[in-house]
């Protein structure tokens, strides 16, 4: 094998798992790394169901850390699944970890999601699209999305 081929090879071989590794930064599941102490305890309350606890520990990391996109998103995801959620303040965090971090994969499903709990399916449709650009393979965020706006036109049905 001459050197250009084995070259060739080696490239082949490696851009698969590069990509696999290079992923989204943020963890988009319930709350990222277990190493950052605010995300640990938001995913034991959100795993608790206690909203509240979950928004009372994300309002004060917000106040120290303003630029994490991470605590916007789970803050917004806080504020929606709680008792009468004040839809305008799930958008503003939302809308400003997608600022952050415009490849926030958690933050564009829980966004199109919010915009279903507000009959806007153009808006959700365009936050799976940006899914579909973002995962290189389907990811659990795409599919997730994909199954809510499916259950929501199901139920728009006649």
């Amino acid at each position: 094998m001459n050197r250009f081929t084995q070259l060739m090879v080696i490239t082949c071989l490696s851009v698969p798992a590069a990509v696999f590794a290079a992923g989204d930064v943020s963890d988009t599941s319930y709350g990222g790394s277990s190493a950052d102490p605010v995300l640990a305890a938001t995913q034991a309350a959100f795993g608790r169901k206690d909203w509240s606890g979950a928004q009372a520990g994300l309002q004060k990391a917000l106040l120290s850390s303003p630029q994490n996109a991470d605590y916007h998103n789970l803050y917004a995801y806080s504020i929606r699944k709680g008792a009468s959620p004040d839809m305008a303040l799930v958008f503003k965090h939302y809308g400003e970890a997608l600022r952050i971090n415009p490849k926030h994969r958690g933050a564009h499903e829980y966004v199109g999601e919010a915009y279903l709990m507000v009959n806007d399916l153009p808006k959700a449709r365009q936050h799976l699209a940006a899914l579909d650009k973002l995962c290189f393979m389907p990811c659990g965020e795409y599919t997730d999305l994909k199954k809510a706006i499916a259950a929501y036109e199901a139920k728009r049905k006649p």
